[in-house]
């Protein structure tokens, strides 16, 4: 083959064959330390989707993939809820991105416990943080540590199965029979703004307008002045303010009103409230109730900020769930964190004052948005990455030994990375006891017994 060179390069125990000219860009011989070495921590949507551009966009990059648990895909297995499995499709696309032969999977390796920020600098050319947000935003009220206080990220946690999550029991099996058996007859949705600031999208209020057994209970005076204020905003807010306007206000029709005089539940919207303790029941050790604030808007739109008037009102109930955003956390002190934001620095993905070291996902930008958002914000990044290469901003010609070395520094540290076709077996495993059960899967909710299986 004149004027090519083939060469085997091994990574996750499967050898890779690649065809290479003989002379690169930077007029060395183009052996393995040419080609460039990029790692992304973090197995969720941004991680996966930062794999899948920059192995699209370059024929000639190795991407290596490191995830704490041993299980692949972050919120879209644990996050996204069961009753709308078309979301978890993406998984689909995700497979074959971790199937690519130059992607390769490391689950079971905590970054900034296991290995450092800078060992993975020092053994890849480029080190895209894409962890995601697993941190709860605290109230900061009194009671909120009192029995009965949860926050939504936990509340879902524990119905999806993930590990720090789960019940006493180890299967999801029994949290769906707790669910189904509660005795929770009412619940509010508070929030400090008002129905023109709701974040909630028209499908997600459609399947509460319609979720059988329940009717909606509002306030009218939360709704004084709403109608008159949708011919100014976009057509999807507008949509959405109609349905909670005709659910809050209009009488419903014949079929729908036996409908809710049959409920047994009943929900619904309480705006212009914020939380400033959570009560105590007298044994002073789990709650009795919610103590909220009466807020008024100051502002339109989007920007209205809610301000106290002074007015209080107390709640009772035996459950609060926080629901008010995830946040990220520092992952290792040699990377730049800004406390305030919950971020990592960046511009357009690049980590600020750090060279090589990129970002993606909610760890970017904050916890907004949804899949779709995801995914353009890190293809963004994945841009940013390749333009750095492409410019020479980002040094290319120094040989880097990836994984190779990871591998030994972790077997040292007595730690076994998951590999891809490990979760495989996870996979089957699931689907199997899924299937005994009517069920798409049945997920293993323990670290110990994903390993197990992992490692049969």
């Amino acid at each position: 083959m004149s004027g090519h060179k083939l060469l085997k390069l091994w990574s996750s125990g499967r050898s890779r064959w690649r065809l290479h000219e003989g002379i690169s860009r930077c007029g060395k011989a183009c052996y393995s330390s040419c080609i460039p070495k990029v790692c992304i921590v973090g197995s969720g949507p941004a991680g996966f989707y930062t794999a899948q551009h920059i192995i699209k966009a370059r024929q000639d990059v190795d991407v290596d993939i490191y995830e704490r648990l041993p299980v692949p895909f972050g919120l879209v297995r644990f996050g996204v809820a069961p009753d709308h499995p078309e979301v978890k499709n993406v998984i689909n696309t995700f497979t074959q991105t971790a199937k690519h032969s130059r992607c390769s999977f490391y689950g079971n390796v905590n970054v900034g416990k296991d290995v450092s920020v800078d060992e993975l600098q020092q053994a890849y050319h480029a080190v895209v943080l894409s962890y995601g947000a697993e941190g709860n935003r605290s109230m900061g009220v009194p009671g909120e540590d009192l029995a009965g206080v949860y926050s939504a990220k936990d509340f879902v946690g524990w119905y999806n199965g993930l590990p720090n999550c789960r019940e006493k029991t180890d299967i999801t099996q029994p949290a769906l029979e707790a669910l189904a058996e509660s005795q929770v007859c009412r619940v509010l949705i508070v929030g400090r703004r008002g129905p023109m600031q709701i974040a909630c999208t028209i499908k997600e209020l459609r399947e509460m307008v319609n979720l059988p057994g329940t009717r909606p209970e509002m306030v009218a005076t939360d709704f004084e002045g709403v109608a008159e204020a949708l011919k100014d905003v976009p057509r999807p807010r507008k949509r959405l303010t109609e349905l909670m306007l005709k659910t809050a206000l209009e009488k419903p029709g014949e079929k729908e009103q036996e409908r809710r005089n049959k409920a047994s539940r009943v929900w619904g919207f309480r705006f212009f409230r914020s939380p400033i303790e959570v009560l105590a029941d007298p044994s002073q050790n789990k709650i009795a109730g919610i103590r909220l604030a009466v807020n008024k808007l100051e502002g339109s739109g989007e920007g209205a900020q809610a301000v106290l008037t002074g007015e209080e009102e107390d709640v009772p109930c035996g459950l609060v769930v926080s629901s008010i955003g995830y946040k990220s956390l520092s992952i290792d002190p040699s990377v730049p964190f800004d406390s305030h934001k919950a971020i990592v620095p960046n511009i357009m993905g690049r980590v600020q004052q750090a060279a090589g070291l990129y970002c993606s996902g909610w760890l970017k930008t904050g916890p907004t948005g949804v899949i779709a958002t995801t995914m353009n914000n890190s293809f963004d990044t994945a841009r940013s990455l390749m333009e750095d290469m492409d410019s020479g901003m980002l040094d290319l010609s120094a040989a880097k030994p990836g994984s190779q070395s990871i591998s030994v520094l972790l077997e040292k540290r007595g730690v076994k990375p998951v590999t891809f076709s490990d979760w495989e077996k996870i996979d089957n495993v699931e689907m199997t006891r899924g299937e005994a059960s009517g069920k798409p899967r049945e997920k293993l909710l323990n670290v110990e017994e994903m390993l197990q299986v992992a490692r049969t």
